[in-house]
């Protein structure tokens, strides 16, 4: 479904990926995992079109994406979910999910997805008129998995969900994943730091190192990579 060759990103005179390739099944989990710095932030942004590649190439769906514009981008059914949550602070919970549909005209569609939401996420049901920046950090990050839901998309991303949460939260939002994985067959690219976590609910798995791919593997096989435990999951 989505396919990177050889993904070149500069920062001004400095490189951030260094050539990297990344394969990402229909229905799949695949997982980014790598220290803070690697390169997954601007793996993600580059394939959203919010930072321009020097070289390489992002297929979605058999379709050459790596010029497009970030707004069409999502309207071919690709959706990131940003690290640091970014909702819209000042709008209530509905506004933040009605934002995430504001490309769509497919009302009862609509509908449905806001059913969906609420149903995997019964706290955002309970604070829908709430303001957005009044939520904890991890309702946040349910609001703003549900607001990229809200897009209708084939495939999502997801940066650093776990980031600044609560660890019985993380829990409950790894769970979560896992079950709109599941329930919609949505793939997802899941970039985090908790590798541990990552590798349990994915199928796969790259580790990224200073803007280069050193492994894939199957994640269960990542998982028992003595390099890989060394580095990310404490020996």
């Amino acid at each position: 479904m989505l396919e990177i060759k050889d993904l070149v990103v500069h920062y001004g005179s400095i490189a951030a990926l260094h050539g990297i390739s990344i394969r990402v099944e229909q229905g799949s989990i695949v997982t980014l995992v790598g220290a803070n710095g690697a390169g997954k932030t601007t793996t993600l942004r580059t394939i959203s079109g919010i930072v321009k590649s020097k070289s390489g190439m992002v297929s979605f769906n058999g379709e050459d994406i790596t010029h497009l514009p970030a707004h069409l981008i999502v309207g071919r059914g690709l959706a990131q979910c940003p690290e640091g949550r970014m909702v819209f602070a000042n709008l209530t919970v509905m506004e933040n999910l009605q934002m995430g549909a504001y490309l769509r005209r497919d009302k009862p569609k609509i509908a449905r997805d806001f059913e969906y939401i609420f149903g995997i996420f019964p706290r955002l049901k309970e604070r829908e008129k709430q303001t957005a920046g009044t939520l904890s950090g991890g309702e946040q990050q349910m609001l703003a998995i549900g607001r990229a839901l809200m897009s209708g998309p084939k495939c999502l991303m997801l940066d650093e969900p776990s980031l600044g949460i609560a660890p019985l939260l993380v829990k409950t939002i790894f769970e979560k994943i896992v079950e709109i994985n599941k329930t919609l067959g949505l793939t997802i690219l899941l970039v985090e730091q908790n590798a541990n976590l990552a590798l349990e609910v994915s199928h796969y798995g790259y580790v990224l190192e200073t803007g280069r791919i050193i492994l894939e593997d199957k994640s269960p096989a990542l998982r028992e990579n003595a390099q890989v435990r060394a580095a990310y999951l404490g020996g």
